[in-house]
């Protein structure tokens, strides 16, 4: 049986933490940054983690992720 391909974009854009949880990133951060307070930034800045409803939708696009 041939290797399973994973979904190269999500490949890219979610990784997994050490209690086994999907990190990512969160979004508005690429332009238009002027209008955006830092506090708001600094926020944006940080990872979050993909919530429970969505998680089945990861991994089945991602099938080696552990």
């Amino acid at each position: 049986m041939p290797k399973m391909k994973s979904n190269r974009s999500a490949a890219k854009r979610f990784s997994l933490t050490g209690s086994g949880k999907i990190k990512r990133r969160k979004q508005n951060l690429r332009h238009i940054l002027t209008k955006k307070c830092a506090k708001r930034k600094m926020n944006l800045g940080r990872g979050a983690l993909v919530d429970k409803a969505n998680e089945g939708a990861v991994k089945s696009m991602l099938p080696y992720l552990k």
